[in-house]
């Protein structure tokens, strides 16, 4: 079977990174047949939309396989649910790296918080890590050998966001509602560094902790000033919470959302009608687009999705955010090694699938810096692009 679940506990993080014995170290995730990779994702919890992003990166490596594999071998695909909760992802992390085979790589993973809690553990070990599924400068802060970053800054959409904010819609109270964990720090940051090269203020700053739930204080820290765009970055079930909560006060600013919130149709359906004219970063082409890329695997999805799966944007994101690294695994040859690996990496310039043109080099570990700019109609389903791919600068 190509997806395998793990049951896994929550344990302490501090108590799962002891050093390696010698043996498990050796382990590499290859044998003669496969190639073991593996993800995280949160499948069920707060953030379980993003789910989907692992069950696209599935069928990915389903369509390779059933093409003949790389070079002789399967993909053997790893997936288990974290919950998004990184003591979980460094307990999953930790079992499948050390238990034979052994993880060749780790292809995307969901969230800031959850792939800081194993960055240093897999780049000790030399694991390969592609595209971990969100925009941090965690990442590239110092550049690591191996760890290939795809997903764009979210300071970069930050930016956009802001400057459309203040110079194409004359916005000129802006606030900034985020996650207090890495994930909506980074936004936060971003933000402010934006908003400060406009000489705008921020009216409010407000943060979310995970475990909230009634956010009526949130939202009228923000209504009470004055604010006419709101920046978020927060998970599908804060967004959701804060647009029905907004609504019920009579408060309706321009919502300004990150690209982890730029699947609509799923949105609009979570909100219960209320994702309308909401303007948006994109890391990706809209699911209906009629590019090449796009309409492969939008064809395919049929054939390969489980059932009650949706095609949408976190789907069509993990394939994505994954392209590179069967790319990589391609170019690498069959004497397949972590070192050969990652010089095929660096080889990959321009490389065009379902996300923005992705560059790599070796001294370069940010693949992808384009992004785009969108909005929502009143239906909060039919999504228009108003920017074309643009790098910030």
């Amino acid at each position: 079977m190509l997806r395998q679940t793990l049951k896994i506990a929550a344990l302490a993080v501090a108590t799962l990174l002891p050093a390696l014995p010698a043996a498990a170290q050796q382990l590499t995730g290859v044998t003669d047949t496969e190639i073991h990779i593996a993800t995280w994702s949160p499948q069920t919890g707060p953030a379980a939309p993003w789910g989907a992003v692992a069950r696209g990166t599935g069928l990915l490596f389903d369509m390779v396989n059933d093409e003949g594999g790389i070079h002789g071998r399967k993909i053997v695909f790893h997936s288990y649910d974290d919950q998004y909760n990184p003591a979980k992802t460094v307990a999953g992390v930790k079992e499948l790296v050390e238990k034979a085979p052994g993880i060749f790589a780790i292809a995307s993973g969901v969230g800031s918080s959850s792939g800081l809690a194993v960055k240093d553990y897999l780049m000790e070990r030399g694991i390969p890590w592609v595209g971990p599924a969100a925009g941090s400068l965690h990442w590239i802060t110092p550049p690591q050998k191996a760890l290939f970053a795809i997903y764009p800054l979210y300071a970069d959409e930050a930016n956009l966001l802001t400057r459309h904010l203040v110079e194409k819609e004359g916005k000129k109270k802006i606030a900034i509602l985020y996650a207090s964990d890495e994930y909506g720090e980074n936004g936060h940051r971003g933000a402010l560094a934006a908003m400060q090269k406009l000489g705008v203020k921020p009216v409010v700053e407000v943060a979310v902790n995970q475990a909230d739930r009634d956010l009526k204080s949130h939202v009228l820290k923000l209504k009470e000033s004055g604010a006419d765009a709101v920046l978020m970055w927060v998970n599908p079930t804060h967004a959701v919470i804060t647009l029905k909560t907004a609504a019920a006060l009579g408060f309706a600013p321009q919502w300004a959302a990150s690209s982890t919130l730029s699947d609509a149709p799923l949105m609009n359906t979570i909100s219960g009608g209320l994702w309308k004219n909401i303007l948006f970063a994109s890391f990706g082409e809209l699911p209906d687009a009629d590019t090449a890329e796009v309409k492969k695997y939008r064809d395919a999805f049929p054939k390969y999705a489980q059932k009650g799966e949706r095609w949408g944007v976190f789907f069509m994101a993990g394939i994505g955010f994954v392209e590179p690294l069967v790319e990589g695994l391609r170019r690498a040859g069959r004497d397949l090694t972590r070192e050969s690996f990652i010089k095929a990496m660096e080889s990959i310039k321009d490389y065009k699938g379902v996300m923005g043109r992705i560059s790599f080099g070796p001294n370069e570990r940010q693949g992808q810096r384009e992004i785009f700019l969108a909005r929502t109609d009143d239906s909060g389903v039919k999504v228009t692009r108003l920017t074309p791919w643009t790098v910030v600068d």
